[in-house]
């Protein structure tokens, strides 16, 4: 198939390797021309311009958009004298599902298909293949199957007996076994990609809160202080001096708590124990402030996805302010001095 493919950033790049890979044919267009040109050695066209894409296609024209979420209404805006009936236009970023259910509703109206596809996989996709959510018309879905069996995981390893012989998974057999599902209409894929990454930030949350445990009580105890100030605690090491980069390795094999979360975690201990090279300035793309907040609307409670969100927040600053007040109430009703800050261990 011939598609086309606009955003050739850190995932829409590789891609485009992959489709090529199965032998799909792209005309590919990003700002950054030369990123274009890069993939001429894997057969890609690089277009001029994104319109420049659509007229190098044949028609029915199918277009593949990995943009930030932002970008995606006043680049279809841009497009939109050059669409044409049967024509299909995809958003593989991570768009909110509310607004792919408004653009499927206007491009519906010219006869152009919308789909939605939630994509994980990040860096390692062009070898490992993609996890593809996949919102839309079902005769539209149908007529990109080949595209999407090209990008996707195809690990069909996953689902392959445990060590104890049972069934790791009882979901009738179907594409998920492949990597890719329809899962619904218009905005389905982007919504199961939207709690896909609130999960997401919750393990996340988890694996650091954990390893924070085994790194502080590897950290040789401060004296003990004793006043009005300090709470009364016992900061003991009991002699532990844990290796976090061996005990990450070690759940790798045969824990509960193995993942490729745990995988990717590991290999950043084996080469830097400390992560001394990291800020600790952790960002949000969206999807984790979006289903906290369906989970408001829906009254579902969801308190492990809400507190991991804000904790990506606090670790940005967002809560110094609130903590110089906690400190100046404090001193307002019992003369409570600030502590100085003791450097990071």
């Amino acid at each position: 198939m011939k598609i086309g493919m606009i955003g050739l950033g850190r995932m829409g790049s590789n891609m485009v390797r992959r489709l090529a890979r199965a032998g799909h044919h792209c005309v590919v267009y990003d700002n950054n021309a030369a990123a274009g040109r890069a993939l001429a050695e894997v057969g890609a066209v690089a277009a001029g311009s994104a319109a420049d894409v659509l007229a190098k296609l044949p028609a029915p024209r199918i277009l593949w958009i990995m943009i930030p979420a932002g970008a995606v209404d006043a680049l279809l805006a841009t497009l939109q004298a050059q669409l044409r009936a049967g024509d299909i236009v995809i958003d593989g970023g991570n768009s909110h599902y509310v607004d792919d259910i408004r653009r499927a509703q206007q491009l519906a109206a010219r006869g152009v298909r919308y789909v939605d596809v939630g994509t994980s996989g990040g860096l390692w996709g062009l070898e490992r293949g993609y996890c593809l959510m996949v919102g839309g018309d079902t005769a539209a879905v149908t007529e990109l199957e080949p595209v999407l069996a090209a990008l996707a995981s195809d690990r069909s390893a996953s689902s392959s007996a445990r060590s104890d012989g049972s069934a790791r998974g009882t979901a009738p057999a179907g594409t998920a076994t492949q990597g890719y599902l329809h899962v619904g209409p218009s905005g389905a894929g982007h919504f199961v990609k939207m709690i896909h990454n609130g999960i997401e930030y919750g393990l996340m949350a988890a694996y650091a809160e954990g390893f924070n445990i085994l790194h502080r009580i590897s950290v040789a105890a401060d004296a003990p202080v004793i006043d009005a100030e300090t709470a009364p605690v016992q900061k003991q090491t009991h002699g532990f001096d844990f290796k976090l980069d061996q005990i990450a390795e070690l759940w790798r094999h045969g824990s509960v708590v193995s993942s490729w979360l745990l995988d990717l975690l590991a290999g950043q201990l084996a080469s830097n124990a400390s992560l001394e090279q990291f800020a600790g300035h952790v960002a949000d793309s969206g999807e984790g402030r979006w289903t906290v907040q369906t989970a408001v609307d829906a009254g579902v409670p969801v308190p492990v996805l809400a507190t991991a969100l804000f904790g990506r927040f606090s670790s940005r600053g967002e809560a110094e302010f609130a903590n110089r007040m906690l400190s100046a109430m404090r001193l307002g009703f019992g003369g409570h001095e600030e502590r100085a800050v003791p450097a990071a261990r």
